[in-house]
């Protein structure tokens, strides 16, 4: 099953950006007003070389991130399959991230204000051990409109690997560690055996 984020996503990011220069504006003024003026310098004359700054600065992160934002959301595709999730990403480099089930722990289900507002949401994917990011999170599923019927969907695919609540991913990785940690020891104890015998 393939999905393409919602056009809402488009908006939520456009009300980033808004949110974003507005915070920018606000810093502007708040540095006009806490700038300490002498005698020589009246407030307009602050105003008159911050304005242009700011407005510069507001003017250059739409020009960049408008382009970045409306390219990585038209390439971001995801699929549904019967063993993983794929995600296709990308603007100049294409990512094409596969998930699978069997190393799934858990899903996530995130609504920012701005998500709330929309209608719509995010699935985060926990995976066992193999996030490269500090969240803990490997993957994520975002601009989704049908996110029950979806996230449902993806924890029945989950389950049907692990029916009635049996070996799991943590499990598997449990042993998987403690069988390197065994391994670990005897060569341990080999390097122990022929110091001992060179001395």
């Amino acid at each position: 099953m393939e999905i393409k984020p919602n056009k809402k996503l488009f908006t939520k990011q456009w009300y980033v950006l808004i949110t974003i220069s507005f915070l920018i504006l606000l810093v502007g003024v708040i540095l006009q007003i806490t700038i300490p003026l002498s005698p020589k310098v009246s407030a307009n004359e602050v105003a008159g070389i911050l304005l242009p700054i700011i407005l510069g600065i507001i003017v250059l992160l739409w020009l960049i991130a408008v382009p970045i934002i409306t390219l990585w959301i038209k390439n971001l595709t995801y699929y549904i399959e019967e063993d993983r999730i794929t995600i296709h990403k990308g603007i100049l480099s294409k990512i094409k991230q596969n998930v699978p089930y069997r190393a799934i722990t858990d899903f996530q289900l995130h609504r920012s204000l701005y998500d709330r507002f929309l209608g719509i949401a995010s699935i985060k994917i926990q995976t066992a051990g193999q996030s490269p990011t500090a969240t803990g999170f490997e993957a994520k599923l975002t601009g989704l409109t049908e996110w029950d019927d979806l996230l449902e969907q993806l924890r029945i695919k989950v389950k049907k690997l692990y029916p009635s609540g049996g070996t799991t991913e943590k499990s598997s990785v449990g042993e998987h560690n403690e069988q390197l940690l065994q391994e670990i020891l005897a060569e341990l104890k080999e390097i122990h055996k022929v110091l001992k015998n060179n001395k």
